[in-house]
This record gives C-alpha cells, sequence and structure tokens, in this order.
C-alpha cells in the first residue's frame, strides 16, 4: 500500500501553508471543522500581519478576530490562539516545544494538533489521526479501531518504519481525494486490490 502511495507521491506534506513551526501551530488550531483552503485564505491575510507569538499576542483577541472572521468557531479558535501565544512567551521563550506534553498544555492544541506539528515540522514519525485517516484505516481493514487513539495506535504498528513520517500526509490525501465518506472513487484508486472495504463503488456510480 505504502509503496504505491510513495510513488504516487515521493513528498507528500500538508496543504496547510506555513513557513515556520507556529504557523503551522496556528494552522492547524484553525483548521479544525475547516478545509485547508478555507484556513489558508485566513492566514493569507493573518501571517503578513503577525506571525510569531510576539505579534499575534500584540494582536489580543479583538485585534486577531477580523483576519479570522471567515473561520468556523472563530471566537473559539481565537480566544485559543492568543491564549496559545503568551504561554509559548511565557514558557518557552516564544518558541514551539518539540515535546508532545508541552505542547498539548497549549490552549486549543489536543493530541491530533500536537501530531501534525511534531510530524510535519520538527519531522516526527508521530501519527495525526482526522476524519479522513479514521475512516481510510478502517475502511481498508489497515488499522481498525473504535476511536482515534486505537487507530492511532493500531496505525504506529501496521505502518512499516520506513513509512511512517509520510504516512500521516498520503492517508489524508488519499482519504480526502479517493476514498470519500459519502461516495468513495474506488474504481481509480490505486490500492483496491489491497482494500478489504465490501461495498466497493462500481464504476457506474462514479462517472455518473
Amino acid at each position: 500500500m505504502f509503496a504505491r502511495f510513495k510513488a504516487l507521491n515521493p513528498k507528500p506534506t500538508t496543504e496547510l501553508e506555513f513557513s515556520t513551526p507556529y504557523e503551522l501551530l496556528v494552522a492547524v488550531t484553525l483548521s479544525a471543522q475547516m478545509t485547508d483552503t478555507g484556513v489558508n485564505k485566513a492566514t493569507r491575510r493573518l501571517f503578513p500581519v503577525a506571525n510569531t507569538p510576539e505579534q499575534i499576542a500584540a494582536l489580543g483577541v479583538e485585534g486577531l478576530a477580523p483576519y479570522i472572521a471567515t473561520i468556523n468557531f472563530n471566537r473559539t479558535k481565537g480566544a485559543n490562539v492568543i491564549a496559545a501565544a503568551h504561554q509559548l512567551i511565557e514558557r518557552h521563550g516564544g518558541e514551539v516545544p518539540r515535546d508532545r506534553e508541552s505542547l498539548e498544555a497549549l490552549p486549543g492544541v489536543g493530541r491530533k494538533t500536537a501530531n501534525v506539528v511534531l510530524n510535519t515540522a520538527f519531522g516526527e514519525a508521530a501519527m495525526a489521526v482526522d476524519t479522513h485517516i479514521f475512516r481510510v484505516s478502517n475502511r481498508t481493514g489497515l488499522a481498525p479501531g473504535k476511536d482515534v487513539l486505537e487507530v492511532e495506535k493500531a496505525l504506529l504498528k501496521a505502518v512499516p518504519p520506513d513509512y511512517l513520517h509520510d504516512a500521516h500526509h498520503w492517508l489524508i490525501l488519499h482519504g480526502r481525494y479517493t476514498c470519500k465518506a459519502r461516495k468513495p472513487d474506488c474504481p481509480h484508486c490505486p490500492i483496491i486490490d489491497l482494500c478489504r472495504y465490501p461495498d466497493k463503488t462500481p464504476e457506474t456510480a462514479v462517472t455518473k
């Protein structure tokens, strides 16, 4: 499975736009129940104005609000981004920490966000399980689980070490563009013969 993913996309990465670990942290914090495209539209306005904890903290909740007005749950997310900026300044010298415990202690940062930052910003083999990865892991039979933590642990065991760093991105992209929730594009799936999903979509259902 992963050999095929790699052949098709040798260097996968997030579709969120960022240039520093802190920009990625902010983008992922804003991304819950949002498309990456929607987040990128907001951060393209925000980051040229403020893209460090000090600059974001200086904006304050009200100053940040216009930049993220199009983001779902923007008030809660905005408050978390500002609170996290202050905590980064006070506890970490304005730098994004590289350990899970410190990341998860930040307001608005859960296990998934911490895993994304550890993997994408710092190159660690962390597995962030979002709705796409949860669906693909269960649907294909790769790493079945009843909740995201169970799937995360199963993936860490199932994915070969050489592919572990990029597996998160391959699975997200596969779920986003091929193994879609309502109508998976099974006829054009590169791993259809490896997938254990019993209700594969026929060609006619996709082409109509």
